[in-house]
């Protein structure tokens, strides 16, 4: 029986091969890379699970200093928000991490302002004045303007439907969900939230909190009061020049 003839190799063009080899040489590049990005995460979750007793006993003083601070706050004369001039605050929280004791985070919370330079507009009043007294090192707020509102609400204005934000640039979606109260459009969240109007509390709930930029050199999160050459507590007319320095 005569012997098979071995099968020739079949031919593979040279660029081929190199575009094989190129290949090959970065999937371990990239393997490599995801590798050590892995490390540096294991290392990282590993350096802020260790953390030493001085840090808990620096956190619990700062703690219950920030709680003696906020008792001495509430005992202060009432915060004078109500005005002549207007009715309608807009307050911005500019932060708050550890050292904050959980009674001025519920307030914080109550406020909707569970982010660092997230913002929400509201009615003076003295329910609010108590409430912006506890967190006051915490939030800077002001009068805002008829521009600062429009900006806001058109450039940051986003609703949360069905668990998700929409921004807001369907008026069907408004009058879906506003219409009842009179409110059809964009035009009227805006009319609505200037004037401080018989629905200003339906229309803040539906709008959720805005999120901010942090303003160049503008904002350091200085805890003492802005009349005191700070960065918190009531800038009045001021807050507008911030408004659109974070919008």
């Amino acid at each position: 029986m005569a012997e098979e003839e071995p099968k020739p190799l079949a031919y593979i063009p040279e660029i081929i091969l190199k575009k094989r080899k190129s290949n090959e040489e970065w999937a371990l590049k990239r393997k490599a890379q995801y590798e050590e990005r892995k490390s540096l995460i294991r290392k990282k979750a590993k350096h802020d699970f260790i953390r030493l007793p001085e840090d808990f006993i620096k956190e619990f003083r700062a703690r219950e200093l920030d709680f003696i601070k906020m008792k001495q706050r509430v005992k202060r004369k009432r915060l004078a928000l109500e005005t002549t001039k207007s009715k309608l605050l807009y307050v911005v929280r500019i932060n708050g991490k550890r050292e904050m004791q959980p009674k001025t985070r519920k307030a914080l919370y109550s406020l909707r302002l569970r982010k660092t330079f997230s913002g929400v507009f509201m009615k003076a009043n003295e329910g609010i004045a108590e409430k912006l007294q506890r967190v006051e090192p915490y939030v800077t707020f002001g009068y805002p303007n008829l521009k600062s509102v429009k900006d806001l609400i058109y450039k940051k204005g986003y609703a949360k439907i069905d668990q998700q934000l929409v921004p807001l640039t369907d008026n069907n979606i408004i009058e879906q969900e506003l219409g009842k109260y009179g409110i059809l459009c964009i035009e009227d969240i805006v009319h609505e939230i200037s004037t401080v109007g018989p629905h200003f509390k339906e229309v803040t709930n539906f709008l959720c909190p805005f999120k901010l930029k942090k303003p160049r050199g503008g904002l350091q999160g200085s805890k003492v009061l802005y009349k005191q050459g700070g960065d918190a507590g009531n800038r009045e007319d001021d807050i507008n020049e911030l408004i659109s320095k974070m919008n």
